[in-house]
C-alpha cells in the first residue's frame, strides 16, 4: 500500500511511518496534528520520508486505502495538519471546486463574478490591465532604444 505514495523511501514499513510521522507532529487545541517537515516554512508543502507530502503519507498509513489516482484534501483550514479525520480522497474536480475563493486579487483589487458560474473570476480585469500596460511601455522602450541605435546609409 505504502509504494502508491510518490517519493516515499522505500525503507519505510507502515508501523515506522507511523511512529516517524508521530514523532515530527505536535497535537494542536483545536484538534489538528501539525507536522514538521523539511524547511522552514509551514504550509500544505511539507516533505516527510523522502520527498513525499506529509498529508499523503499520513493518509496512507492512519487511513488506508491510499488511491493514488485522487487527491488528497484537507477539511480544516490547517495546510500542514495530518490529523486522519481530517483529511480525505477526492477527485482533482471536487478539490477544485471546494477550494475557497477570496473575494480580492493578491494585490488587493475587488474580483468580479463570473456570470456563467457564479464563482469569482480567474483572473483580475485591473491586474491584467496593469500587466498590460507596462507590458506597452516595455515594447516602445524597446522600439524608441532601436530606433535611437539606427543609422541610415
Amino acid at each position: 500500500m505504502l509504494s502508491g505514495v510518490k517519493g516515499l523511501s522505500r525503507h519505510f514499513t507502515e508501523d515506522s511511518l507511523r511512529d516517524y510521522l508521530l514523532a515530527r507532529s505536535v497535537r494542536q487545541a483545536d484538534g489538528c496534528l501539525i507536522i514538521r517537515g523539511y524547511g522552514s516554512q509551514r504550509g500544505a508543502y511539507q516533505k516527510v520520508a523522502g520527498r513525499a507530502w506529509a498529508h499523503i503519507a499520513a493518509y496512507a498509513v492512519f487511513v488506508g486505502g491510499y488511491d493514488p489516482h485522487l487527491e488528497v484534501d484537507h477539511l480544516c483550514p490547517a495546510r500542514d495538519c495530518v490529523e486522519p479525520t481530517h483529511l480525505r480522497q477526492v477527485s482533482h474536480a471536487d478539490n477544485c471546486r471546494t477550494r475557497a475563493q477570496t473575494p480580492t486579487c493578491r494585490n488587493g483589487h475587488e474580483r468580479e463574478l463570473d456570470g456563467s458560474t457564479g464563482r469569482y473570476r480567474r483572473t483580475c480585469r485591473a491586474c491584467n490591465r496593469d500587466s498590460q500596460r507596462r507590458w506597452r511601455e516595455r515594447q516602445a522602450a524597446e522600439a524608441a532604444q532601436a530606433r535611437s541605435g539606427y543609422v541610415p546609409r
